[in-house]
């Protein structure tokens, strides 16, 4: 009897990018749907004002009230690892049996709610980061991705994982990320962290074809209010609404072999909503 095996499924496969010269080419602007940086802003292309950073705990932007976007979890405790030369990792214990993110479309309203700038086509704004060389680097995602999960063992960490773990992060250099796809969306997962509250919310922003987010650097501030953070394992999310589609094609401007990350994650499983098409 003939035996039938399965293709090994897709996780993240990364392709050639573009290296972009921040100092050189500060401008990020959305051409007909695609990232394109330039030295100084066209005259066609409307300049955003990128969100504001994170504010310090005791400023007055700290006590503003906590968001109305994405769903809430307590943290009942953190556990810290000792920093390595790539990062910091970070478990939160959250006071719950599962984990659901709020699925929300991308508009302008709920990516600021995470720190977070849309760039819609026909609009730029003026990066920032203190790292000169970045690289706009073609990802393919597959819709298990966010099935494996990188904080277990070497042994599990190569193995796909029967639920999907929070995972998060932050870091010192900026993120654009582009839904670039034929024909999906792009999930971008996103939480806002008040660790004086011990207060945690979650979503998952579907970023509708052509559009893209812009996350500036965010090192480590001491006292922090909040901590905006993100994460783009399950970038393929959408290929669960059905269809034959598996993967999803996207832009991440990064850098290549530097930065120093910031990672957050909790072991619960995780729940996440499929949005229809808008």
């Amino acid at each position: 009897m003939p035996h039938t095996f399965f293709d090994a499924p897709l996780l993240i496969r990364d392709g050639i990018g573009t290296w972009v010269d921040t100092q050189e080419k500060p401008y990020v602007c959305n051409i007909d749907g695609m990232p394109t940086f330039k030295d100084k802003l066209p005259a066609a292309v409307k300049e955003l004002q990128p969100v504001a950073g994170t504010p310090v705990a005791g400023s007055p932007a700290a006590g503003s009230p906590e968001p109305s976007w994405g769903r809430g979890y307590q943290v009942s405790g953190t556990h810290r690892l000792p920093p390595t030369t790539f990062g910091e990792e970070t478990k939160l214990e959250f006071v719950a049996t599962e984990v659901v993110y709020e699925p929300l479309w991308a508009t302008r309203e709920a990516a600021a709610a995470f720190g977070i700038t849309l760039i819609e086509p026909g609009q730029g704004l003026r990066m920032q980061s203190p790292i000169r060389h970045l690289e706009n680097t073609p990802f393919e995602y597959g819709m298990f991705a966010g099935q494996q999960c990188p904080y277990l063992d070497d042994a599990q960490r190569n193995q796909l994982q029967p639920t999907v773990c929070t995972d998060l992060e932050h870091h010192d250099f900026p993120h654009v990320f582009s839904s670039v796809d034929s024909q999906l969306p792009l999930v971008i997962s996103v939480g806002r962290y008040w660790p004086q509250r011990d207060r945690i919310f979650l979503a998952d922003l579907w970023v509708p074809r052509g559009m893209a987010l812009y996350m500036p650097p965010r090192p480590k501030i001491p006292n922090a209010a909040y901590i905006d953070l993100h994460g783009n394992r399950n970038s393929a999310l959408a290929c669960w609404r059905g269809g034959t589609q598996r993967s999803v094609q996207t832009l991440t401007l990064l850098p290549k072999d530097s930065g120093y990350f910031y990672w957050f994650w909790n072991a619960l499983p995780t729940v996440h909503p499929l949005l229809t098409q808008p």
